[in-house]
């Protein structure tokens, strides 16, 4: 039996999976696919300690600029399934030298897994240990 609470079950790789497709530059410029990955009452807290919502995010990431990535590197992903139908992303960004911690919620709704709440944290590397 598989245990759900790690990253072994097919939910939380389905959840890693939809996740680094938000992160791809080519996903992240089209708003259609946002909004399949997007739950309809989706909220983020960004790094920047700007609230958006799912229309506000869906613009933004559109006119993210077509050359370059725009998240930069992604380290120490770790997936835990919270319930049968919540799963609990965190990781690490690093863009040119910014980095943040991030933390997503994601629900399954209607059987697909969509990102319910994200939240970026940014930190100095030279102040963090562990």
């Amino acid at each position: 039996m598989t245990d759900p609470h790690t990253t072994a079950d097919t939910a939380t790789a389905a959840v890693v999976e939809a996740e680094l497709k938000l992160l791809d530059p080519e996903v992240r410029r089209s708003p259609r696919r946002v909004r399949e990955l997007l739950h309809p009452e989706f909220v983020e807290i960004g790094a920047s300690g700007r609230v958006w919502d799912r229309e506000a995010i869906t613009a933004l990431l559109a006119g993210e600029h077509a050359s370059g990535d725009p998240t930069g590197t992604v380290s120490r992903m770790r997936a835990v399934r919270l319930a049968p139908d919540t799963v609990h992303l965190t990781y690490d960004t690093d863009h040119s030298g910014r980095r943040a911690h991030r933390s997503s919620l994601w629900r399954r709704t209607g059987g697909d897994w969509l990102l319910y709440f994200h939240q970026g944290t940014p930190y100095d590397a030279d102040a963090v240990t562990g």
